[in-house]
């Protein structure tokens, strides 16, 4: 591995990690970043959604207590196996249609113009839902994780499967739309933190498994560091925004995904920068 394509790497580590827990999406970024970076082909999908492991890994350390606790409970804790079928049945949606659709999403919707699309929206829809938790009156239906049943653990699910469109961003689908569903911001953004483990675990192994040909030996070491580089950007974005989500909303994202997308369409439409598809 040269250099330059060293540096390519740790950039696109960097930018997963960062952008994977904050509802702006990090596919989207990706794309957006491999573009600029010339780092595209099938190959570099594959490595896209590998490296979400590291960030998936940032978050094991994070709630390593808890996830022990739950493992441990398994066959003898209530609780324990109520939080493990509420992540479960979570994650069916998204697996089940991304079986189905992931070809067609690939061919059609990897491209910066549907990206920034899906960000604009993303961005509507997460200001609209801050607003309809602002009127409100009282505190959430449901506060913490613990809390949750398998209807609002379904739920979730499905709002997150919306994230399979590029650009929408799967901790924003899950957040958001556990908010939508009657989740406080706090119990929203952990349960996207914990269903991010399956998710992202299931998309790696199969998209490695599925493109196999396409890999080998010699690319273990540029899919190590893009990794490393997720964990170390993810561990620290985690800390930073469950602080952050203890005294503020999501509105600042809801701009940022806005503003960022009309930059794209209006870049891509007169010629400022050469989106590579």
């Amino acid at each position: 591995m040269d250099l330059i394509l060293a540096l390519k790497v740790i950039v696109m580590g960097i930018v997963e990690g960062l952008t994977e827990f904050l509802p702006i999406s990090s596919t989207g970024h990706l794309i957006l970043a491999g573009s600029l970076l010339e780092f595209t082909g099938p190959k570099v999908k594959v490595f896209e959604i590998a490296i979400q492991t590291g960030a998936m890994l940032a978050v094991c350390w994070e709630y390593r207590v808890k996830i022990a606790a739950v493992l441990a409970g398994l066959f003898t804790d209530r609780k324990a196996q109520k939080f493990s079928m509420n992540i479960i049945v979570a994650f069916l949606p998204a697996a089940l249609l991304g079986l189905v659709f992931a070809k067609a999403i690939k061919e059609k919707l990897f491209a910066p113009v549907p990206v920034a699309i899906a960000f604009i929206v993303g961005g509507f829809l997460i200001l609209w839902v801050e607003r309809r938790t602002k009127d409100a009156s009282g505190p959430a239906r449901v506060e913490l994780v613990e809390d949750m049943t398998l209807l609002d653990a379904f739920k979730v699910g499905c709002a997150q499967a919306f994230a399979l469109i590029p650009g929408t961003s799967r901790s924003g689908a899950s957040i958001i739309g556990g908010m939508f569903f009657g989740l406080s911001r706090q119990a929203a953004t952990e349960f996207s933190f914990f269903l991010a483990i399956p998710t992202l675990m299931g998309a790696t192994v199969y998209s490695v498994y599925k493109d196999r040909a396409l890999l080998s030996m010699a690319d273990i070491p540029l899919f190590g560091l893009g990794g490393l580089a997720a964990f170390v950007s993810a561990f620290l974005c985690v800390r930073w925004l469950l602080r952050y989500i203890s005294t503020h909303d999501f509105t600042f994202f809801a701009y940022y995904r806005i503003v960022f997308g009309l930059f794209i369409l209006l870049s891509a439409h007169y010629g400022w920068v050469v989106w590579a598809e």
